[in-house]
């Protein structure tokens, strides 16, 4: 896998001076409290400012609910008039259960707008072009890469409705809006589906193994990273892991270490023969939080036997096509929590998004597993891409997410 350093996009559309970007940083700074509460919508941040200093802020901070324009103009009062606002995402500009916030925005008396990331969806998009007839100066593009990282999932699921579904059908209208309340991701659907957005997370070692010889059970990283994990559990569909991982760990693959998530994602099994114990975590408490195993071929009395415990099995007969059926019931957004097995067959589909590595700061030495021992020699021009999206430190561990791709 070979690697390329990202930077930040700022195109010839943006115009901009260091207090934009540094409130619009708040204003992303401000979005990651609605994480959790707000998907299918995207988290969104506001900052009101007033010569040189902030009047309001505000956020999306529950799914159905006023968006982060509102709550910073709320914020602001009149002190909105003559501001500028600086938004995470393009204010909406048609009608939903609440009126569009570029009208908000003028009535507010605000003068100039700046939006990290204009919004994917036709319906949804004009928002800038409305606040400009209306003599409002505006800039897109602050922080852009920052903004479509934040809601790589959204985003991901934006395109594919883009690419794939009729105009008039405005799913992403209805959502953005708080119209349509979704099902959970473990209800049934009959829309078609899309393949969800996929986030491999792997623990390992300096040495790049994932456990020692001994293969015992425990923690590489640190409480700080512990948390991370759970944050990103805590704003994904479904967390999976492979039937490895799951007899080795017994893990419960719930969100604990964060404020609970509007909707517990899914616990996913990769099992192809059916061997999750029935006295495992996931089963015993598959009845409180849905449980789906995916199989292929397996013992129809393994398989009846977990149903009969409450957990969902369904037969896929590859990991595409498992994600597909995730995606059909209204999965967008699935963590992969490990497995050397799993991760690298999900790399060498080319069915990952983004790789989060945590490194520990400890050597396994000889007869460890490495992280990516089980995926198959390729041709270097084949392998993916890895691009660096972000570094950041937890505690003694340090986590780096790439971008996948294929090219």
């Amino acid at each position: 896998m070979s690697t390329s350093r990202g930077g930040s996009r700022q195109g010839a559309h943006v115009s901009v001076d260091a207090d934009d970007v540094r409130f619009m940083r708040r204003a992303l700074e401000l979005a990651e409290q609605g994480a959790g509460q707000v998907a299918p919508n995207p988290k969104v941040g506001a900052v009101i400012v007033r010569d040189g200093r902030i009047v309001g802020e505000g956020w999306h901070q529950r799914y159905g609910g006023p968006h982060a324009e509102v709550h910073a103009l709320q914020a602001a009062g009149r002190a909105a008039r003559g501001a500028t606002a600086y938004v995470s995402l393009e204010p909406c500009n048609h009608h939903g259960q609440t009126p569009p916030c570029t009208e908000a925005l003028i009535e507010a008396g605000v003068v100039r707008v700046v939006c990290a990331v204009r919004d994917p969806n036709p319906k949804a998009a004009g928002g800038m072009e409305r606040l400009q007839a209306a003599g409002i100066v505006v800039h897109t593009g602050v922080c852009e890469e920052d903004a479509l990282l934040a809601n790589a999932a959204f985003f991901h699921h934006a395109r594919w409705q883009a690419q794939h579904q009729e105009p008039h059908q405005g799913q992403h209208q209805e959502q953005h809006h708080g119209q349509h309340q979704p099902q959970p991701a473990h209800a049934s659907k009959g829309a078609d589906a899309a393949l969800p957005f996929v986030v491999l997370k792997l623990a390992v070692s300096i040495d790049g193994a994932i456990v020692d010889a001994s293969h015992r059970r425990g923690w590489l990283t640190g409480p700080e990273a512990h948390r991370a994990v759970h944050a990103l559990r805590a704003e994904a569909d479904a967390v999976a892991v492979g039937i490895g991982t799951a007899l080795a760990d017994d893990p419960s693959l719930t969100v604990r270490l964060v404020p609970a998530p509007r909707i517990a994602p899914l616990r996913v099994v990769f099992d192809r023969q059916a061997r999750l114990p029935l006295d495992s975590t996931l089963v015993r408490t598959a009845r409180d939080v849905p449980v789906r195993v995916m199989t292929h071929r397996a013992s129809p009395s393994r398989v009846a036997a977990l149903e009969e415990a409450g957990v969902t099995v369904s037969e896929a007969t590859s990991a595409r096509d498992a994600l597909l059926q995730l995606g059909a019931v209204g999965v967008r957004h699935v963590l992969v929590e490990g497995g050397a097995e799993l991760g690298s067959t999900l790399l060498a589909a080319g069915l990952v998004h983004h790789l989060i590595i945590f490194q520990a700061p400890v050597i396994l030495g000889a007869g460890a597993v490495p992280a990516f021992a089980a995926y198959p020699s390729v041709e270097a021009a084949r392998a993916p891409r890895l691009r660096v999206l972000e570094r950041r430190v937890f505690g003694a561990d340090l986590m780096t997410r790439y971008a996948v791709s294929g090219d």
